[in-house]
């Protein structure tokens, strides 16, 4: 059974940033105080912000990734209440009650922050989870649109935050990655795998095998990412996600469809060997793209393994080539840099080659989650990082280029005291 831990603000943020996280969610209290008008006892919850390292766009047809929770997270201020409601009200945005008597899906709610919190208490209840009311005030730094996926993060607080009120935070962080998939699947009505889920709620490198996707294989890689004199960095090419659902829909419905032709729910039940040997006909079937797409999933899950086994042997040369090789096959495999037909406008590409010029072959850049729009990821020489991130701001604006932390500690109740 998964034990519950309270974590202190040193156990999840670096000493440079505690005496600002303080002051944050001190300030974040207030807020909740002055918003919902009470002086109950206050309870504090965190779930981070994630980076994809590698595995791009394999976990849904249940292959491997290895991922990273960020220190850039989503904070909420709680007080439980008996009214069976759950309110909260998150810092620039409308308040959301979801009432939870009623836990069917809301066609209205589609693409909202209520069919997150509806699909996670559904969710729960789906697994005899205990549920229950609560109030709370969210205030979050993870970058919209970026690719560190502040969806999950909310979803993976709201079920933190279950767990620990109601269920003694017994609820394995796994657990309660699967149900935040579900929720946006489901219920926010988003096509995603579960990597962005689990990193953010098991927190650290974590290296997944999607294999068995109800008891997935999970690997925290014990590694310290500052050791090896490099930044990560996530650059925002200023694309919109706007209208790319279908662009991101392509992806598993090409993939599974080659997969359907050897009788196979998705690739992970089928073999590279299948695929070169039949691959005829499956360029006259589903065309070249599928194909493409599938020969990239084969490829990144070996990739990923590689991945792990350079940070487990301090490999940082061997570790950056397989960034570079994976960035590579997401660009001319998987083909998620440009959306389909787009001459005018390609920032992705552009954000791309800019930061290439400025590594001058020291480093690695490659495209950061879904693809299409949003960021790109950098490992930058830290001899480099000033040059680099005044270079990236010349071309793509001011506070594009963001110098990023791995955390260790995923979804968790947090102590101020």
């Amino acid at each position: 059974m998964y034990k519950p831990q309270l974590y202190s603000l040193s156990d999840i943020y670096s000493a440079k940033d505690l005496d600002g996280q303080k002051v944050r969610y001190e300030k974040a209290a207030q807020n909740f105080r002055e918003y919902f008008k009470t002086n109950g006892e206050l309870r504090f919850f965190s779930a981070p912000g994630r980076t994809e390292i590698g595995g791009n766009h394999t976990d849904h047809n249940k292959g491997k990734v290895l991922a990273a929770s960020v220190n850039l997270d989503i904070i909420a201020v709680v007080i439980p209440t008996d009214d069976n409601v759950i309110t909260i009200k998150s810092k620039g945005f409308p308040e959301d009650e979801v009432n939870l008597n009623s836990l069917d899906i809301n066609a209205q709610e589609k693409n909202t922050s209520a069919a997150l919190i509806r699909g996670v208490a559904k969710g729960f209840s789906n697994h005899n989870y205990k549920i229950g009311g609560f109030k709370a005030y969210t205030e979050s730094n993870v970058l919209k649109g970026s690719g560190l996926s502040s969806s999950a993060a909310f979803e993976v607080i709201v079920g933190t935050i279950l767990s620990y009120l109601y269920n003694d935070g017994l609820i394995n962080p796994v657990k309660i990655a699967q149900i935040a998939q579900y929720s946006e699947n489901v219920y926010f009505g988003k096509p995603s795998g579960l990597m962005d889920q689990m990193a953010s709620s098991v927190g650290g490198f974590v290296a997944i095998d999607f294999k068995d996707t109800e008891s997935p294989v999970i690997e925290n890689i014990n590694v310290e990412f500052s050791s090896f004199n490099h930044a990560l960095c996530i650059i925002d090419t200023k694309g919109d996600h706007a209208d790319l659902t279908a662009e991101y829909s392509s992806i598993p419905e090409d993939m599974k469809n080659i997969a359907s032709f050897f009788s196979a729910d998705c690739l992970r039940q089928i073999a590279l060997q299948d695929v070169l040997l039949n691959i005829t006909v499956l360029r006259e079937n589903y065309g070249d793209r599928a194909v493409l797409r599938a020969l990239h999933f084969f490829q990144e899950n070996n990739r990923v393994d590689k991945l792990v086994f350079a940070l487990k042997n301090k490999d940082f040369n061997a570790f950056l080539c397989s960034i570079i090789e994976s960035g590579n096959s997401s660009y001319k495999f998987l083909q998620n840099i440009n959306p389909t037909g787009e001459i005018d406008n390609q920032p992705v590409a552009i954000a791309i080659n800019i930061a290439e010029a400025i590594l001058a072959r020291k480093g690695a850049c490659r495209v950061h989650g879904g693809g299409f729009a949003g960021t790109i990821q950098a490992f930058v020489p830290l001899d480099k990082l000033k040059e680099f991130k005044l270079n990236i701001e010349k071309i793509l604006g001011n506070d594009t280029c963001h110098v990023l932390e791995i955390r260790n500690v995923g979804g968790a109740e947090v102590s101020l005291a």
